[in-house]
């Protein structure tokens, strides 16, 4: 076996998470970077072939770890080979699979950076409305909010996931799984006024029509990377002097949730998490945020 063999070996592999397993374009992308690293350091040790021990897999840890690579990182290449050689396994494309007793190091807990509620309405007050884009920018970020949707998700919308008199709307979220989200009058409201006002006057500048929901200034469905510039401009603008992105904006929604009484059940079930444990993370931003009122408050803390 060659490196040319590995890597058509790891498209069978992608090929079948893909398509078996559901899993998204993204993930399916990040499993290839995280194995090709891989099979890149195999090519430098001279070693054509998966069929190896759990030493050469400690090597080629411990050469990522000496690279610096964070612990998010590395727990990322140990899930991605582990399940790479189950499928390896399974399969008998190997006689043993090596990463049995690799161990995956603790992962280092991050908070996500949450918006105050004050923050959260000065982004959104900061689009100009009058202006095509600004109307639709602000519809964005008050969908966002609203929904707690990924930035994936948003630019993904369609005008047929929209259910606006049921105050619901479709998404098609991670692995191509469905659900139903609730939205407020309020985001409704925004949604109803770019359509008349600014969606039309964009669709129009477009050769072929899309049913893509936000469009960007040819007409055509907003990137993922718009969304980005976007967030970055507006936040600039109000001077909020955090490191914001478009998924602050969901954990702000899941933050306030919380804060306001919200069942973590039900919160799972809106960000569209297939584990609880995913959610509970939100759990731990509210007792942070709790401590540091707290701290501020009482007298003699």
């Amino acid at each position: 076996m060659n490196q040319q063999q590995m890597t058509d070996l790891l498209d069978d592999y992608l090929r079948f998470v893909r398509i078996e397993r559901g899993l998204s374009f993204n993930t399916v992308q990040a499993y290839r970077r995280d194995v090709k690293t891989f099979i890149n350091f195999l090519s430098k040790q001279k070693i054509a072939d998966f069929n190896i021990d759990t030493f050469k897999i400690d090597d080629f840890l411990s050469e990522q770890h000496d690279q610096k690579k964070s612990s998010t990182t590395m727990m990322r290449y140990i899930s991605a080979l582990r399940k790479f050689y189950q499928w390896l396994f399974k399969h008998r494309y190997v006689q043993s699979d090596p990463m049995q007793n690799v161990s995956s190091p603790k992962k280092q807990q991050h908070l996500p950076v949450s918006l105050s509620v004050r923050e959260v309405d000065a982004l959104l007050a900061s689009p100009d409305t009058n202006q095509i884009l600004g109307l639709r920018d602000r519809t964005i970020f008050e969908v966002m909010y609203a929904t707690g949707l990924r930035v994936s998700e948003i630019v993904n919308l369609t005008m047929n996931d929209l259910h606006l008199e049921l105050n619901l709307i479709r998404i098609v979220g991670k692995g191509n799984k469905e659900r139903l989200v609730p939205i407020s009058d309020v985001a409704i409201s925004w949604i109803k006024d770019y359509i008349n006002h600014s969606r039309q006057f964009l669709l129009a500048k477009a050769n072929v029509k899309t049913r893509a929901l936000f469009l960007n200034h040819r007409g055509t469905k907003i990137s993922r990377q718009t969304v980005w510039k976007m967030i970055k401009k507006y936040v600039a603008m109000v001077g909020i002097d955090k490191d914001v992105t478009p998924h602050t904006l969901r954990h702000s929604f899941a933050t306030h949730l919380l804060e306001n009484g919200a069942d973590l059940r039900i919160v799972q079930e809106l960000l569209g998490h297939s584990d609880i444990s995913t959610t509970q993370i939100y759990t731990h931003i509210s007792k942070a945020r709790i401590a540091k009122i707290y701290q501020k408050s009482f007298p003699r803390s």
